[in-house]
């Protein structure tokens, strides 16, 4: 049975108006078109018929995107206010049933000091599309992508089996199969094969446990990944800056 991956992209927080957040938004989906032909299309919620798999999201539209974006903002309870520190959000898919499709969870232009900005994509569990969106290939171009779009503090490819094994101290950035850290976290050391490191452009540096798939139930897995953390925290790299992360 194949373990649940996601790839998530965490960014500390920052003011941006829904016209910026739309922009990184259109460069991202164009992004992800280059990493599977399952991700060129993309719904959202909507008034559609039992059968459609919802509201067709049209992606490169750039002033559509900001509208949308708009209307995921969150609002108060009492009086439906605008929370403006809370930024925008958006979920979308690009199918159904849920198992067979990719899911997209965004929060941007957020400058709270309790939820933090956050992309996380979750490949499908079943179906056709499953072997080629868990592929090395793929999950590495997805975080770039997000990476080169969204320009987070961290971020990483991982299951949440590899997250609570790896991961003892919920203060730090976590560490999965691939580790994205921004050039502000410090400069990475060198770590024991077969670990190795990538630079995303002048954005910062990807860190890849394993060639292969990197497996929670594998021990070998798990013991480089313990000791590539402790390595990253000694050298002071998995500081959060003061700011919160909320799990996914």
């Amino acid at each position: 049975m194949l373990e649940k991956y996601h790839v998530g992209a965490y960014w500390k927080k920052r003011p941006e108006t829904a016209s910026e957040c739309a922009r990184r938004l259109e460069l991202f989906f164009h992004m992800l078109t280059r990493c599977d032909v399952s991700l060129h299309q993309w719904y959202t919620e909507g008034r559609v018929t039992r059968d459609s798999p919802g509201t067709s999201l049209p992606w490169n539209d750039r002033e559509f995107l900001e509208k949308r974006l708009l209307q995921g903002r969150n609002r108060t309870d009492l009086g439906k206010k605008v929370i403006p520190e809370l930024g925008f959000r958006l979920h979308t898919w690009n199918q159904r049933p849920d198992g067979r499709s990719t899911r997209l969870n965004l929060v941007c232009g957020c400058y709270s000091e309790q939820v933090s900005n956050v992309c996380l994509l979750y490949p499908p569990i079943e179906g056709e599309t499953v072997e080629r969106m868990l592929a090395f290939p793929t999950l590495h171009h997805v975080l770039e992508s997000m990476i080169t779009a969204w320009e987070p503090q961290w971020g990483l490819v991982t299951t949440q089996d590899t997250r609570d094994a790896l991961n003892p101290d919920p203060s730090e950035v976590d560490i999965g199969w691939i580790t994205y850290l921004a050039r502000e976290q410090g400069t990475v050391p060198p770590l024991p094969a077969p670990v190795s490191i990538q630079p995303v452009g002048s954005l910062g540096m990807l860190i890849i446990l394993t060639p292969e798939r990197f497996s929670a139930s594998n021990p070998e897995h798990i013991a480089l990944g313990r000791r590539v953390r402790e390595l990253l925290a000694r050298a002071g790299l998995l500081d959060r800056r003061d700011q919160e992360i909320l799990p996914p």
